[in-house]
């Protein structure tokens, strides 16, 4: 059997691995860890489906009736599975499965990208730590975004690369676009433009400034960016994506930059998210042998490009995690790391292999690696098993309401969760019931809520003035286990 079979038989090989470590509990309800980013991109999705299939106008379901639009990212993935709902039904599952499809493109990108840098060995090692690491594959599985701005990250350079090194126009094209994909899918990706200018500047020297296509990807690029997020702005009731910066990024690193101290203790807390990122992202696999790795690369003729890619690249997320990370801390901020550390640790493994097994592996050889091929993905799937946990009780509470809620009715929900108000399927506010008031009730209801859901009872009745009040109305009886208020009838009762 010739080589570029073998290679292509291991590949698919992988992605056979990849899949099916992803299809694990791909039917889950839309309940598992992050359930709060996942109720979000299901709403949007059902909300394309079933109130306007516009991909410029996103809607959530809280912050009142419709239209309820949001500054986010261009939604790729909730956007195509509305499309799908339109034949299949509304199925969660389906943008899970589309971001699944992501996250194994990015399996076969990787492969190509340790061949660009080395051989079809790195890149099959690349290609399978990625398949096996735990963030690539939980989040490669989650109705989440960030599976899919790493498909289109590892895409754009990947492809810049080949351009810098062959001048294909193709290739010029293919990074174009993935680029301009890469920063709509989600803005933290606009970080690679670090590396993209880096290998640019090693290959060309200072040439690179005199260079059409630099400009040309920058401007091809940024101007749907641009005019993407201006559009959103100006219609969006809430606003994500300015507000995390302006409220939460920017003081934050205000603070870290007012004194010697307060930034000694940032960086302190920046790398505490080591331990996260050495876990539930890439694991102790893959992250002990990119940190290895890191100094065994193997010599080549496009050594200086390839340093300065690896380099700045590493360099510009380490940036990322001290200023957003560092204030957002979620790991998934992180997964922008893990294409780089596949990558990393395939040239090292490569070059070791290379010196030590020069010759083809022997049957038991490869029964050795299966197995421990094996053990890794095994020991890489404890860290995220506790995110697929999710709460029987509250999917049946959910969906019971969902039954015997009028339909269309505008609810308010005294609960923080947009998961759990995706279940039960309404439309409204979904407020802490602590600090939500009497005024507040009532503005809702003159903007049409007909209900008051108390997900949380205690704390509801710790805000004594909001329970007083809605002992008013009818509670209705359901079979949720959570008190349910009609505000729209009063109640003939005197409390």
């Amino acid at each position: 059997m010739t080589a570029p079979r073998l290679t292509a038989l291991a590949l698919g090989a992988i992605v056979l691995l990849g899949c099916a470590l992803r299809l694990y509990h791909i039917r889950d309800p839309i309940l598992d860890h992050p359930g709060w980013r996942q109720g979000d991109q299901a709403a949007i999705a059902r909300n394309f489906a079933q109130l306007q299939n516009n991909i410029f106008y996103p809607q959530v379901d809280y912050d009142g009736p419709p239209p309820n639009y949001i500054e986010l990212e261009l939604q790729i993935v909730p956007y195509t599975a509305a499309q799908l709902y339109r034949i299949f039904g509304v199925h969660p599952a389906i943008g899970r499965m589309l971001v699944m499809a992501f996250s194994l493109g990015t399996i076969v990108l990787l492969y190509l990208f340790g061949a660009e840098l080395a051989n079809r060995r790195a890149g099959l090692v690349a290609a399978l730590l990625f398949a096996i690491a735990p963030g690539a594959v939980y989040y490669g599985r989650t109705f989440t975004p960030d599976s899919v701005m790493v498909f289109f990250m590892t895409g754009t350079l990947l492809f810049w690369w080949r351009w810098c090194m062959r001048r294909a126009p193709a290739d010029f094209a293919l990074a174009a676009c993935f680029g301009a994909l890469a920063w709509l899918a989600k803005p933290p990706a606009l970080l690679i433009l670090v590396p993209i200018v880096a290998v640019l500047f090693a290959h060309a020297g200072w040439r690179a400034l005199r260079d059409w296509s630099l400009y040309a990807f920058v401007a091809g690029t940024l101007v749907p960016f641009a005019l993407y997020f201006q559009h959103v702005r100006s219609i969006a009731e809430w606003h994500w994506f300015s507000g995390i910066t302006q409220k939460h990024v920017l003081p934050a690193l205000g603070t870290a930059l007012s004194s010697p101290g307060a930034f000694v203790a940032a960086l302190k807390s920046s790398f505490e998210l080591m331990r996260m990122l050495a876990s539930t992202i890439l694991g102790p696999v893959v992250f002990s042998l990119a940190l290895v790795s890191a100094a065994l690369l193997p010599p080549s003729e496009s050594r200086r490009e390839r340093d300065w890619l690896l380099g700045s690249w590493a360099a510009v997320l380490c940036l990322y995690a001290f200023v957003v990370v560092n204030v957002e801390r979620v790991d998934y901020y992180l997964l922008p790391w893990l294409p780089l550390a596949a990558l990393i640790a395939g040239l090292g493994v490569e070059n070791v292999w290379r010196q030590v097994a020069p010759q083809p592996l022997s049957r038991w050889a490869c029964a050795g690696i299966a197995a421990i091929v094996f053990v890794a993905a095994y020991v890489d799937m404890l860290q995220v098993h506790p995110y697929y946990t999710w709460s029987r009780r509250v999917y049946a509470s959910a969906s019971a309401l969902d039954k015997t809620l009028e339909p269309g009715s505008i609810i308010v929900m005294g609960h923080y969760g947009p998961d759990v108000l995706y279940l039960i399927n309404r439309k409204g506010w979904e407020e802490d019931p602590l600090v939500w008031t009497p005024f507040d009730m009532e503005s809702a209801v003159h903007k049409g809520a007909r209900y008051f859901v108390a997900v949380e009872p205690e704390r509801l009745k710790a805000n004594g003035a909001l329970y007083s009040y809605l002992q008013r109305f009818e509670q209705i009886p359901t079979s949720s286990g959570w008190p349910v208020y009609d505000v729209t009838r009063p109640n003939s009762i005197k409390p």
